[in-house]
């Protein structure tokens, strides 16, 4: 059922087994598991999945090489609805233990927006991370190309970069020594851009030097292109450099500040989870590019089967088995 402001107080009242935060491949796994396991989950989505922005899911086992993420989490949705699930767009912005529940604090509508609260017995956090983009004055211009072949990750999308003329983004000197050696595995012909946004080391130039790798730290004007491709980008000096593809390594941040108060084991920016993907607290499961693992779309989905599973067995435990009361010997008195 789709949530709305009109419908919100009736479910503010129940308390749901689970509530999944993040409504990507692997949330919307996470809830199709949970409803087939037949127990009840609202899955609260912000919107623009890291997958909304992929425009062709060429390493996605058994889909069209031209299918864009969208119709996945199109697909995902119209899956889960069919199995009763409910479904909210807002945005998480608290989580409260309370110690049998959770209660989720969610703003909704971008507009006149209102804020609500519901419960749930278990969390699934599946929010992801939100990359970054060069920083221009023209946003619109980068969405031209993003999730065509200007790509966000390498894992994702080195293969589509093979031998090609590839622009290297950096936001970072880290991001440079950390990906621009493991890229050219897939290609030699790497150009590297600054934006001017940091100073990059001598030895770290010496050894782009040595590898072939042009620097370039003259801020950038805008790319260009035509019909979602990519050729160049333009420097504010008005030079131009010829590209075919490239590859944005800006930074991002993890979508989990309203998990803060919880107090979870961390490695670095992402939740350490055992192999079922439950947290160190034993009712917050985290699933996809939160945890620690890699960041992949076929990676998320498993997670959420995996996390749902988990979930379920550790209810049913509880439940106990259900026994056919009419085979049951009949009870006299006296």
């Amino acid at each position: 059922m789709q949530l709305t402001k009109n419908n919100l107080q009736e479910k503010q009242q129940q308390i749901y087994d689970a509530i999944v935060i993040g409504g990507g491949a692997g949330g919307l796994s996470a809830g199709i598991y949970l409803q087939r396991y037949l127990l009840n989950s609202l899955i609260i989505d912000k919107g623009k999945a890291r997958s909304f922005w992929m425009q062709e899911l060429h390493n996605y086992l058994g889909l069209p090489a031209d299918t864009p993420g969208r119709v996945l989490l199109q697909q995902g949705k119209k899956h889960y609805d069919s199995l009763n699930g409910d479904f909210l767009n807002g945005f998480v912005e608290e989580v409260i233990d309370e110690g049998e529940t959770f209660a989720v604090r969610v703003k909704v509508g971008r507009q006149n927006s209102i804020e609500a609260v519901f419960r749930s017995k278990y969390l699934i956090a599946a929010s992801g991370i939100i990359d970054y983009l060069p920083p221009l004055d023209d946003m619109r211009n980068v969405y031209e190309y993003a999730g065509y072949n200007l790509h966000v990750c390498m894992v994702c999308d080195g293969y589509e970069m093979t031998n090609k003329q590839c622009g290297f983004f950096a936001g970072s000197e880290a991001a440079i020594a950390e990906m621009v050696f493991n890229l050219s595995w897939f290609t030699p012909y790497i150009t590297v851009f600054t934006h001017g946004a940091f100073t990059v080391s001598d030895s770290l130039k010496a050894k782009l030097r040595e590898h072939g790798y042009p620097l370039i730290e003259t801020p950038i004007k805008q790319f260009r292109g035509e019909h979602h491709r990519m050729t160049g980008v333009e420097l504010i000096d008005g030079s131009i450099v010829e590209l075919e593809t490239g590859l944005i390594s800006m930074g991002s941040r993890y979508h989990n500040t309203y998990l803060k108060g919880i107090g979870l084991e961390m490695k670095g920016g992402n939740l350490v989870t055992d192999n079922m993907c439950r947290t160190s607290h034993p009712r917050i499961l985290a699933i996809g590019d939160l945890k620690v693992g890699l960041n992949q779309v076929i990676i998320a989905a498993g997670d959420g089967a995996l996390a749902a599973t988990a979930i379920w067995r550790e209810i049913r435990r509880a439940v106990g088995a259900k026994p056919w009361v009419e085979n049951l010997p009949a009870v006299t008195n006296g």
